[in-house]
């Protein structure tokens, strides 16, 4: 397993940007898939975005397409980020997580494959 180590948030207006950082210290794999999911309070975790460690396709939640990119830089083993065009309902608890086959099956936009996870890091969006 890898650990993830998330770092950039903060608090933002609405219509502004933040970008997350997921550093990954371990071995990670081709096989393996990055994502982002978040998590707003009385609510369930919810997959934002993720991003396959080879190949680098991408998948996305509905709720954030067009306003955020998510990206890797295999040499800094670190996941990204960029959330343009904020809205208040964005305000939630993000985690990195990493699962070890989502390379071979694809990005999975469930939680459970994924057996690694940061400790998180809170976005407020105020609007």
């Amino acid at each position: 397993q890898v650990q993830l180590v998330e770092s950039g948030g903060g608090s933002a207006q609405a219509g502004g940007s933040l970008r997350l950082s997921c550093a990954a210290f371990g071995s990670v794999s081709t096989n393996y898939a990055m994502a982002w999911f978040r998590q707003a309070p009385g609510k369930e975790r919810e997959f934002v975005a993720g991003v396959q460690w080879s190949s680098e396709s991408t998948r996305y939640g509905d709720s954030v397409k067009g306003r955020f990119t998510i990206s890797r830089d295999a040499a800094k083993r670190t996941v990204y980020l960029q959330m343009n065009t904020l809205k208040a309902e964005d305000t939630a608890v993000y985690y990195c997580a990493a699962d070890s086959l989502g390379g071979i099956v694809g990005v999975r936009n469930t939680a459970g494959p994924y057996t690694s996870w940061g400790q998180g890091t809170q976005v407020t969006v105020s609007s």
